[in-house]
Order: C-alpha cells, then sequence, then structure tokens
C-alpha cells in the first residue's frame, strides 16, 4: 500500500497525454493505487517520463467487450476512474458515467478536457496554447507578442491541479453522501480561474488590457529579470516600500528619479538604468549582494543549476529517483508524508498481476488472454 494521505483510495487512469497522466502523479504521489489502462500495442513506458511514475499499467484492447468488462470489474473496486479523452469518447466505448456509476454508485468520475464537456469548442482539438489564448492569459504574458509559458497554465495549473483537487473533494463528499459524481475540468475554465486576480485588478482600474504595461507583467523596473555582466539573468520583485529602499541601498540607486516607484510614466527610464546597472557584475557577484535580503531577489537559473543550488538540495526538492532527477513530491504531510511510489511502469507491465492485487477472481485475466484483449 502506497505512503501518504491517499494510502488506500485506489484509482483508475484511462491512459492519456499531458494534465491527465500528471494528475495521476500527484495522486500517487499521495498514496493513491493506481492502474493504468493502456492501449494494447501502444508504446511508452519510458524511464524518463516522470509524469507516470507510481502506477501500476493494464494493456487491454478497449474494442472488444472482455477489456470492457474487465475495466467495469476494476470500477467495482475503484475509488475514482479519471480520463482525458473528448466529450463522448467514452460512452462510445461503453465506459460512460451512467454505466460506471450504475456498477459502482459511490465511484468519482474525473473528465479532463481542454474545452469542457459542452460548449461550442468542446469536439475540437486543442493545446495547451489553444485553451490559455481563450482565457486571457496568453495576450497578458509577453512583451512583442504572447509568449507560452511553458504547459504550466493550461495543462498543469488550469487542469491537473484542478482535477486533483477536484476529485479529493468528491472523495470527501463521496465519503459523506455515499454518491459520487461526475467533475467536469475543463483547461479553459482552470486557467480563468487562475486569472482571477487579474480580473480584479481590471474591474479596479489598476490593470491594462495591453502586455507590458502593468507592473506584474514586466513594464516595472522593481519586477521584472535583468541581464548580469557574464550573460546570466537574475530576477527582482520589489514591490513593497521597504523591499524597493532596500534594493536601492544594495544597488546603489541614490538617483532622486527612483522615488516615483509607481510612476508609470518614470517606468522606461529607470528600467533603463536598472539594466545598466545589473551589468555592471556577474550574477553570482549579484547573489553576494543581494540572495537572502528582503529585496525580493533570485538568480535564474536553468533546471541543471536548480538541482544544485544549495536551498533546493537541502529541501530535496529536486530529486534522483530511479536514476533520473526529477521533481520531488509536492506539497508536504506532516503526518502522512507523501514519496514517489515507484518507476513509470512498462506499458502492460502489470497485465499479470493488477487484477489479483485489487482482489478480482483471476477467471478475468484467463477471459481477457482468451479473447486476445490483453
Amino acid at each position: 500500500m502506497g505512503k501518504g494521505p491517499l494510502s488506500g483510495v485506489k484509482i483508475i487512469e484511462m491512459a492519456g497525454i499531458g494534465p491527465g497522466p500528471f494528475c495521476a502523479m500527484l495522486l500517487s504521489d499521495m498514496g493513491a493505487d493506481i492502474i493504468r489502462i493502456d492501449r494494447k500495442g501502444g508504446a511508452g513506458g519510458y524511464p524518463s517520463d516522470t509524469n507516470s511514475r507510481g502506477r501500476k499499467s493494464i494493456a487491454l484492447d478497449l474494442k472488444k467487450p472482455e477489456a470492457i468488462e474487465a475495466v467495469l470489474k476494476l470500477v467495482e473496486q475503484a475509488d475514482v476512474i479519471q480520463e482525458g479523452f473528448r466529450p463522448g469518447v467514452m460512452e462510445r466505448l461503453g465506459l460512460g458515467p451512467d454505466v460506471v456509476q450504475a456498477r459502482n454508485p459511490k465511484i468519482v468520475y474525473g473528465r479532463m478536457t481542454g474545452w469542457g464537456q459542452f460548449g461550442t469548442l468542446s469536439q475540437a482539438a486543442g493545446h495547451d496554447i489553444n485553451y490559455i489564448a481563450l482565457t486571457g492569459a496568453l495576450a497578458a504574458i509577453g512583451k512583442d507578442k504572447p509568449v507560452p509559458p511553458l504547459n504550466l497554465v493550461g495543462d498543469f495549473g488550469g487542469g491537473a491541479l484542478y482535477l486533483a483537487m477536484g476529485i479529493c473533494a468528491a472523495l470527501v463528499e463521496a465519503n459523506k453522501s455515499g454518491k459520487g459524481q461526475v467533475i467536469d475540468c475543463a483547461m479553459t475554465d482552470g486557467a480563468t480561474s487562475l486569472m482571477g486576480m487579474f480580473f480584479g485588478m481590471k474591474a479596479a482600474g489598476i490593470w491594462e488590457s495591453k502586455p507590458f504595461a502593468n507592473m506584474l507583467d514586466g513594464a516595472a523596473h522593481f519586477y521584472d529579470t535583468y541581464e548580469t555582466k557574464d550573460g546570466k539573468f537574475v530576477s527582482i520583485g520589489s514591490i513593497e516600500p521597504q523591499f524597493y529602499a532596500l534594493l536601492r541601498e544594495k544597488a546603489g540607486f541614490d538617483d532622486a528619479a527612483f522615488d516615483a516607484q509607481m510612476d508609470k510614466a518614470a517606468w522606461p527610464e529607470l528600467k533603463a538604468k536598472v539594466a545598466e546597472a545589473f551589468k555592471t557584475k556577474t550574477r553570482d557577484e549579484w547573489d553576494e549582494i543581494m540572495l537572502g535580503t528582503d529585496i525580493c531577489y533570485a538568480p535564474v537559473l536553468d533546471m541543471d543549476e536548480a538541482f544544485d543550488h544549495p536551498h533546493n538540495r537541502e529541501r530535496d526538492t529536486i530529486t534522483e529517483a530511479f536514476g533520473i532527477k526529477q521533481p520531488n513530491v509536492a506539497p508536504r504531510f506532516s503526518g502522512t508524508p507523501s514519496e514517489i511510489q515507484g518507476p513509470p511502469p512498462k506499458i502492460g507491465e502489470h497485465n499479470d498481476t493488477a487484477f489479483a492485487d485489487w482482489g478480482i477472481d483471476g477467471d478475468v485475466l484467463e477471459e481477457l488472454k482468451s479473447a486476445d484483449a490483453i
């Protein structure tokens, strides 16, 4: 049994890409027992696929009724099923919410999509960049043109984290009511939710819709990244007056022009002065002056540098597990500590053991083998 606050929770994961595997990884890290249903003959199971760590894999041919029945046998034992297909796919397979909840009324049914289960675009293809484009988030990031912020805002922040939170909330409710429910998790909904503060700032008249015109989007001289003498970068976020005063002290910004911290008209000139100052020293030299102070400062590190940074080392934030450098579990629990439950499974690695592990009769496996469905 896995270690963590979700120890004992059984989850069926219908194999997918992007936010679905990341959501399942988070739940696995917290101790959930997850069986992933992979496609028979599919490729994958690479040690570097860290988002797939910590679960079991069964490879089934879901076009065969024996495979569908086998999944429903797992459903009878499960607390959660999660999927990330376009709306209607699970229904056409014979694994829609009505069928699944008829077999197990208490099961939580998590559905991950980009556009949602209904709406004008619900049947359209898309990727992270498209989903955040529709929410206002993409337009707000970048200077000369919108810049995709990796897959952090749509897939992982607006998708996987919201589905994981929804699953945990639905599990709490199911334990009270004895009934599960369906979670419609759309990345457009989640990414829009993440934009809540900025919608509020716009309503208050303190946020402009155009990019690079606001305090938090790179326009302000005290909240940005700057190149150093050695071609590396540092970040500062000296918003509060006392932090800004310390920045001025440590960087030698005694020019009276810096008094106008919140005067947008002064920002371009002040930004040029700050940029010029940061180029006079290397990143390491600025670290000596500013790191660990209340300036709100940090060096901009690449992934290799992040692994080796003392703070991350002390917390084991990036760990080495199964021969791969990867993010460690998050968040951290005092009473039921989480842990990485295992490496990414090979496709079908647990064909012969997963059913028995969940207490399902061996006849199911034999029927699958006879039908060439596993």
